[in-house]
């Protein structure tokens, strides 16, 4: 493991890009810790409020580099295989950053009510659903 992926493990989009990722990831480059699991990210004195900007990924040696939200979406598709020469394209379009920045915060704004919550916890998750 070389990163860890903080994800809402409530929402169904994002339980379901998880799902994805763990099946692409091959090399098993990633391990997924809900954002839930408050207990296990007291480790990296991360909290429930440090959550609210999006998923987080976290470099394994070095949990100090971090990215959140759409640059955390960046990091693990620049991480694929193929995926950093699509953001290289991705970066070289003035416009596409921006509108991609944009488009991650309405989407983790309104996750629940356009992709629905889910009742139980994806991956083992210490505070219920709220």
């Amino acid at each position: 493991m070389n990163y860890v992926i903080i994800y809402d493990g409530l929402c169904n989009l994002c339980v379901t890009f998880v799902r994805l990722l763990q099946q692409v990831d091959q090399s098993n480059q990633f391990a997924y810790v809900p954002m839930q699991a408050e207990a296990e990210l007291e480790r990296w004195q991360i909290t429930p409020e440090n959550c609210q900007g999006g998923m987080i990924i976290l470099e394994g040696e070095n949990p100090e580099n971090r990215w959140q939200g759409s640059d955390a979406a960046e990091k693990i598709i620049s991480l694929l295989p193929a995926g950093d020469g699509l953001m290289q394209v991705y970066r070289a379009v003035p416009w596409l950053k921006p509108s991609g920045d944009y488009l991650y915060g309405l989407i983790r704004d309104h996750r629940y009510e356009w992709f629905g919550q889910r009742q139980d916890c994806y991956g083992g998750c210490d505070r219920p659903r709220e």
